[in-house]
């Protein structure tokens, strides 16, 4: 039976994939070199994605901001995902993009390369990053250039649902060395125990964050330092077959469930509304995904592994970025404001957790005291990943910044019966391949 993709993920892929064309028109600027302060009265544009707590958090940090330096006002501007980085894209084609900006680490290569980010290497009198741990920091490089500061970073996790497993009586996983066949197992049972109504393990083919500690699994890469294209198909195809056996054995949902989850917001993701025990999650959205479901307990865990995985499969994944505009009028202030957004504890205390664990080992501390439960645990499980984390992946290059967009429709089209994990893995590839040559 082939099944039919949703129409509302037709078009929310369609529109993300609109809003990178016309990022792809991109202005930027040649660089100040020793910028200076402002003498008179500045006005900045702070942008970023989010809603809810995180927006609160955030305009106290900017009145905090604006207190500490009167003649800088700082005008705020922010969205949901999806409509930042299309109202961003159009903003930074006319040449009007603000002044800092919240980026992530799939779009950096793509916007720096335009010239659209300001080179942070010509305001160092203004923004400090020595606290920075130097692999964390080197994730904001593109090439030799520092363009955007790590607010925070945080390994692939995985999420357990425990009220679910003690409701059903299932027993939870020893998660400190367990294997995927433990996993599958625990996954399984969970199903079979609540006759369907719980999932073991919610979906999870789709995410580039997961494919990327799939591939470090079997001794693979998305990419190579140089930004090619180096992930094996076959290492592609065995992560989608992974997926397709959960579905098949019923530790993960029917197809037809995979395809109507794609895109929905993390308060209507399965791990947090009671539909699956299990999900895989970027570790830094631990307290997020307890937030949105307070009446569960859930535990965090590194992945399994198989008998032959060697250590270092896990990395930090910054949790997102400040950047700043090559366009800006008054790039020394921008600086300024990264700069307090970075190193001051103060501001550390207000944003919390929201945006990850601190990049600045000053701002973890300065946290750890205002933390409840859930914030305890997910520091820990960072703090704990240390002893086991290899090296940095490589950052996404120009051309691949909608890797996950693609990843996402050849799924998609796995779970409708139209394609193969080969022939997914193969076509998938040779797309993604083909925007990178074409960007260079």
């Amino acid at each position: 039976m082939t099944l039919r993709v949703p129409r509302a993920a037709r078009a929310a892929t369609a529109a993300l994939a609109a809003g990178l064309l016309v990022s792809a028109c991109g202005v930027g600027a040649e660089p100040v070199r020793n910028p200076k302060l402002s003498d008179g009265k500045v006005t900045l544009t702070m942008n970023w994605w989010g809603a809810g707590e995180r927006n609160e958090r955030t305009l106290k940090a900017v009145e905090l901001f604006e207190k500490e330096h009167p003649n800088i006002d700082v005008k705020p501007v922010y969205a949901d995902w999806n409509g930042y980085w299309d109202r961003l894209a159009t903003s930074t084609a006319s040449g009007d993009m603000p002044d800092v900006n919240q980026f992530d680490e799939v779009y950096l290569a793509s916007y720096a390369d335009r010239g659209a980010l300001l080179d942070l290497s010509t305001v160092t009198r203004y923004l400090d990053t020595s606290e920075l741990d130097a692999k964390i920091l080197d994730s904001g490089r593109v090439g030799d250039t520092l363009y955007a500061v790590p607010v925070g970073a945080a390994p692939n996790a995985i999420l357990l649902n425990t009220s679910l497993f003690e409701k059903y009586g299932v027993e939870v996983p020893d998660t400190s060395d367990w294997t995927w066949e433990e996993f599958d197992a625990a996954a399984q049972r969970m199903s079979k125990a609540s006759k369907g109504e719980v999932r073991g393990v919610a979906p999870w083919g789709g995410d580039a964050f997961t494919l990327n500690v799939w591939a470090r699994q079997h001794g693979d890469e998305l990419f190579d330092r140089d930004g090619e294209l180096t992930l094996d198909p076959a290492t592609l195809a065995s992560y989608w077959q992974r997926t397709m056996d959960q579905v098949r054995s019923g530790a993960a949902a029917p197809p037809e469930h995979h395809l109507e989850m794609q895109g929905v917001p993390l308060d209507q993701m399965d791990v947090t509304t009671g539909k699956a025990a299990m999900g895989f999650i970027p570790g830094g959205q631990f307290t997020a995904f307890q937030q949105a479901s307070p009446d569960d307990e859930y535990a965090v865990a590194n992945w399994p592994t198989d008998s032959g995985t060697k250590q270092g499969f896990q990395y930090l994944k910054p949790t997102m970025y400040w950047s700043g505009a090559s366009t800006s009028a008054h790039p020394a202030e921008a600086a300024v404001l990264i700069d307090f957004l970075t190193n001051d504890t103060r501001v550390a205390k207000i944003l919390g957790l929201d945006r990850g664990e601190p990049a600045n080992p000053a701002g973890r501390e300065a946290v750890r005291p205002t933390l409840d439960e859930s914030g305890k645990k997910a520091l820990a499980f960072t703090e704990a990943a240390a002893r086991y984390l290899g090296r940095p992946a490589p950052i996404t290059p120009n051309g691949a910044s909608d890797l996950q967009t693609v990843e996402v429709r050849y799924y998609q089209q796995l779970l409708s019966g139209e394609t193969s994990p080969k022939k997914a893995a193969e076509d998938f590839l040779a797309e993604v391949g083909d925007a990178i040559n074409a960007a260079g």
